[in-house]
């Protein structure tokens, strides 16, 4: 059973929420401050956090920055409807994904269970490394190498890596790396996949020729170099 952390200053919803999930299967605490969240995601007892971007004295956004110094867990941001500032700087600062508030119990949990399920289900085919260059993947234990040093990664930035590994040389498309890297269909003026790749891209560092390892081919996605 999967355990989740709902850190969100407000008792009520936490409360709601925390049952709904509760009766989908999952198990769940909630706190609710900034600096109880910070110590529960770093406990190791979690799967992963919903952390709620607007809490008083220390926020979502500094709370989060704080798990991505000592932590990969999966997080789960909430943010207010049409934020779109909090938003990116928190796919840029690490998040997983966010689902803007209010939101409805059921949608909070089919995006945990994208998360969840691309972080803890392997494809049978992974048995063995995947190795597209310098970079090393092995899928099932959710590993990566670049030029022979560990690649931290996110949750979601590994699916997203290991679906460009898989397709080297090919471009996929918003869309694809969207349903397959996220879990979620790809919508209007969503910029997370670029955000995350964009961190990608800063964490590869660039080729010999002063190029992107990952290219965006303008109107239809992205592509890793094959070298």
């Amino acid at each position: 059973m999967s355990k989740v952390l709902l850190v969100d200053d407000d008792v009520e919803l936490a409360s709601m929420l925390r049952e709904y999930i509760e009766q989908e299967g999952f198990a769940a605490d909630a706190v609710h401050d900034g600096e109880a969240g910070v110590a529960g995601a770093l406990s190791g007892q979690y799967a992963i956090v919903v952390l709620d971007v607007m809490m008083p004295r220390l926020g979502g956004i500094e709370a989060l920055r704080r798990i991505r110094a000592h932590s990969q867990v999966p997080v789960l941001m909430l943010t207010a409807k049409g934020d779109d500032v909090d938003r990116i700087v928190g796919l840029e600062l690490g998040a997983d994904d966010y689902v803007p508030k209010p939101c409805t119990p059921r949608e909070l949990v089919a995006r945990l269970r994208a998360i969840l399920r691309r972080t803890q289900d392997a494809p049978a085919e992974a048995a063995g490394p995947l190795a597209v260059g310098p970079l090393v993947m092995w899928p099932q234990m959710r590993r990566a190498q670049w030029q022979g040093a560990g690649l931290e990664l996110t949750s979601t930035e590994y699916n997203l890596l290991e679906l460009l590994a898989r397709n080297a040389g090919r471009v996929v498309s918003k869309a694809e790396l969207s349903e397959q890297g996220l879990g979620r269909p790809l919508a209007r003026f969503d910029r997370s996949i670029d955000v995350h790749l964009s961190s990608i891209r800063h964490k590869l560092g660039l080729r010999g020729d002063g190029r992107q390892w990952i290219e965006t081919v303008r109107g239809l996605g992205y592509q890793l170099v094959r070298e």
